[in-house]
């Protein structure tokens, strides 16, 4: 099975063409994009997150933090849902996608942190390469890599926003009962609605 950290920039580039290209068919014919070559080159499970901004604004974001997909139809079901389904948002119009700048996350598979105190979440979280995840009973929320990046958060402010996504006080990753995981991505987008696409970051790791 091919390693979803192996993926080229021109897979980078298809991937995002074909999340612009689902979004397309389906607010044009509300039908779901069904490529047999696209899906045996991409038929392995991975997480993925599509994200759509709109003059520097969130306009979507949707996605699978864990490989419970192959990644063909994850990141076909996610851009169509982060489209549509995104419910802080009102859903696209097709007027809007000249305008709309597509990116694509594929995800590692998340790892728990383990530590013996809150602290040393501290020294195990590197900013620009991990995303997060936090839970605690019934909830739980997402931050990708790039999020405290475009913020400028330190790993303590990326633990505590992290945190409030999920519904929490900003302060329960001091918690030990908060179970905290990790994640790397890699990420591609458009430099300009439906323009270049280019590989966002290339962390070390990659």
């Amino acid at each position: 099975m091919r390693e979803s950290m192996k993926i080229s920039d021109s897979d980078g580039e298809e991937l995002v063409k074909m999340a612009r290209k689902a979004v397309s068919e389906f607010l044009r014919n509300n039908s779901k994009i069904n490529d047999s070559e696209f899906n045996s080159k991409f038929g392995f499970s991975s997480g993925v997150f599509v994200t759509l901004n709109k003059q520097d604004s969130l306009r979507g974001c949707i996605g699978y933090p864990l490989p419970v997909k192959k990644l063909s139809n994850g990141l076909i079901d996610a851009a169509v849902s982060a489209a549509t389904q995104d419910t802080r948002f009102n859903p696209v119009t097709i007027d809007e996608l000249d305008k709309i700048v597509f990116e694509v996350t594929v995800l590692t598979t998340p790892m728990e942190i383990k530590v013996n105190q809150s602290s040393e979440y501290l020294k195990e979280i590197k900013v620009g390469r991990d995303g997060l995840i936090v839970e605690n009973s019934y909830a739980s929320g997402l931050l990708l890599p790039q999020v405290p990046i475009e913020y400028d958060w330190n790993v303590e402010e990326f633990l505590e926003y992290t945190c409030q996504k999920a519904g929490l006080e900003k302060n329960a990753w001091k918690d030990m009962t908060t179970r905290i995981s990790k994640f790397e991505g890699i990420i591609f987008k458009e430099e300009t609605p439906n323009g270049k696409i280019i590989r966002e970051s290339s962390n070390d790791f990659l």
